[in-house]
């Protein structure tokens, strides 16, 4: 966003993409000895799901354009030597919040993350980057996709986030947010702990709950946001295909899709991305907003890689 220049890319190179800890309370320290406007800026952390490299028209998507993350790369700063920490979602999360190659935990061993476990999950106790800024006196909360463990053990809200709504596995429905097909599987959608229900595109749901509470945000208190969005990972449904999704007999990634419904998954994506944006600028918190927008492991079958 627009804070100024010098203190933004001291601001990120101290974060380093989830460098965590030490360089970021550094970083902060920083800000704050050279009157940086608001002190401790807000962090707005927004993560895609099988994201390809190449499926951003800004990095070079033929196919399709996506005007509102292209606009935001202008603004910022893009990095184009880089590479996932793991090919697959759970292990990439697990380095992406502790800041730790995955592999030393257990759970960041197992892929997929399949269901309930007492030991296959995030530790509690382990630190995390909600969990370090959350003691530093921000305000912390996830929308969107945990896969880090089912309760009654781990989950967000045991790991340092004060708030979250999403799903705890790996993959939902974008309407029935269901994490299979039929009658008796149980929506994967939370508010907390306690599974609740709501209507609507899944990744147009969690843009809402991103926009709402941007907008009970006050200056004087930093907060930390991880959105989490599911899309573009499979299944392969867009925006305008709920009659579609009933008839869905798996999700799994063979079942249906093509190039052009990809375009619209990703489509929807930019769009929300836009309208979360476009509420942190009415609500006049993007001069003191850091946002990253990155994908997890790469993409799948109809990304551009």
């Amino acid at each position: 966003m627009t804070i100024e220049n010098q203190t933004r890319r001291h601001l990120i190179k101290g974060l380093g993409l989830a460098a965590l800890g030490r360089e970021f309370t550094s970083s902060l320290a920083w800000a704050e000895s050279n009157g940086t406007p608001g002190a401790r800026p807000n962090i707005l952390f927004i993560l895609a799901d099988d994201l390809g490299y190449g499926d951003l028209s800004v990095y070079g998507q033929p196919g399709f354009k996506t005007p509102h993350l292209d606009a935001l790369a202008a603004q910022g700063v893009r990095f184009t030597q880089a590479y996932a920490n793991s090919a697959v979602c759970s292990a990439t999360r697990f380095g992406l919040i502790t800041g730790r190659y995955q592999y030393r935990l257990r759970g960041g061993l197992e892929e997929p993350i399949a269901g309930a476990s007492d030991t296959v999950g995030l530790p509690p106790e382990h630190p995390t980057l909600p969990s370090l800024l959350k003691s530093a006196g921000y305000k912390t909360a996830l929308f969107g996709k945990w896969h880090l463990g089912y309760l009654p053990k781990f989950g967000p809200l045991k790991s340092g986030y004060d708030l979250f709504f999403g799903n705890y596995g790996g993959a939902v429905d974008y309407f029935t947010h269901k994490g299979g097909v039929g009658e008796q599987v149980p929506e994967d959608l939370y508010e907390g702990e306690l599974r609740v229900h709501e209507v609507g595109y899944y990744t147009d749901v969690l843009a809402r709950h991103a926009c709402d509470y941007i907008q009970q945000q006050q200056e004087d208190q930093p907060f930390f946001m991880s959105l989490h969005f599911t899309a573009p990972h499979w299944p392969w449904e867009g925006p305008h295909d709920e009659e579609t999704s009933r008839q869905l007999k798996s999700l799994f990634h063979y079942d249906g899709g093509g190039l052009a419904k990809y375009a619209e998954i990703v489509g929807a994506l930019d769009a929300a991305v836009g309208r979360v944006l476009k509420a942190l600028e009415e609500k006049k918190l993007d001069s003191n907003t850091i946002v990253v927008f990155t994908s997890d492991n790469g993409g799948e079958r109809f990304s551009h890689n």
